[in-house]
């Protein structure tokens, strides 16, 4: 009986132990660069989660989220870059606006910041910036999550961007 004992405790111990051993060639998470994120870019689609879908939602402070569809962004490498609307749909003005973007992780999520900046401003004397999730990226498209309230409710637009 003793033996009968030991020799359970010894496969429950080595099925444990196999267990929790991390197994090689497990994927672990990757943050994304800013390699791979710079380049131009057009936003090809906006969808709505969580909110009525063509909810009026003003998007970065500036416009309607109609607005930034078809809006180019021009992300170079030395984090000096610009986005520019040019729809005219809904009363959209055509505009272009200088930014300076960088990337941020937070609780492992990869996050697109940029702040807007202007004529004589400098990035460090701007406090406003604003951040969206990276929730996919490949070498031909980019998606967005950011957060809105709308109407009580929080729910996300869901930026599709593809590279030009």
């Amino acid at each position: 009986m003793k033996h009968l004992t030991l020799a359970a405790l010894c496969l429950v111990a080595t099925i444990f132990t196999i267990s929790c051993k991390t197994q090689s060639g497990a994927s672990t998470t990757q943050s994304i660069t800013k390699g791979a994120v710079k380049g131009n870019w057009i936003v090809t689609d906006i969808r709505f989660e969580g909110i009525p879908a063509h909810s009026k939602v003003t998007v970065f402070d500036q416009a309607s989220f109609s607005c930034f569809k078809g809006s180019q962004w021009v992300l170079p490498s030395n984090a000096n870059g610009s986005y520019t609307l040019s729809s005219t749909d809904d009363g959209c003005s055509t505009a272009t606006q200088p930014i300076v973007w960088s990337l941020y992780k937070q609780n492992g999520i990869d996050q697109f910041q940029f702040k807007k900046v202007g004529t004589g401003l400098k990035a460090k004397n701007v406090t406003d910036g604003y951040r969206v999730e990276i929730s996919s990226l490949s070498n031909t498209t980019m998606e967005w999550r950011a957060a809105v309230y709308y109407e009580g409710k929080n729910g996300y637009l869901i930026y599709t961007l593809q590279r030009s």
